[in-house]
């Protein structure tokens, strides 16, 4: 009989920077492809709300190995979306990577960053446009 290896599983320490304020809540996806990416719409990614903080750091555990971009959104009214003016966000956002923003959210491929059973650790900086 031959057993399968146990798979590999890691975490994620996420220090979040550049908050502008500690107001509301900071939504984080951690999503495993592009088609859960930059929202976890899908259902396949992993969601957390917490209360912003002026210095804000959680951890997503027992991540099996692949591939995963995270995406963040700071709520600053609290009602669980992102508000626009002109189809210009009103509220702050940051993607693993620091991936690049041009005319709307980057890649799953240029947020994208390696689990490979170990802790990974991304520091994901807020920008905000208005």
């Amino acid at each position: 009989m031959r057993i399968a290896p146990a798979s590999r599983v890691g975490s994620i320490h996420v220090t979040v920077t550049d908050l502008r304020s500690a107001k509301g809540d900071v939504h984080a996806c951690l999503a495993p492809n592009r088609t859960s990416f930059p929202d976890c719409e899908s259902g396949q990614g992993r969601t957390l709300t917490l209360p912003a903080s002026q210095r804000l750091e959680f951890n997503f555990a027992n991540v099996p190995q692949g591939r995963y971009a995270i995406a963040l959104l700071h709520d600053e009214n609290a009602n669980g979306k992102i508000d626009k003016a002109l189809m210009i966000p009103r509220e702050g956002f940051g993607f693993s990577r620091d991936a690049p923003v041009r005319m709307g959210p980057p890649s799953f491929k240029d947020a994208a960053f390696e689990v490979d059973g170990k802790g990974v650790t991304q520091s994901i900086r807020m920008r905000y446009i208005i």
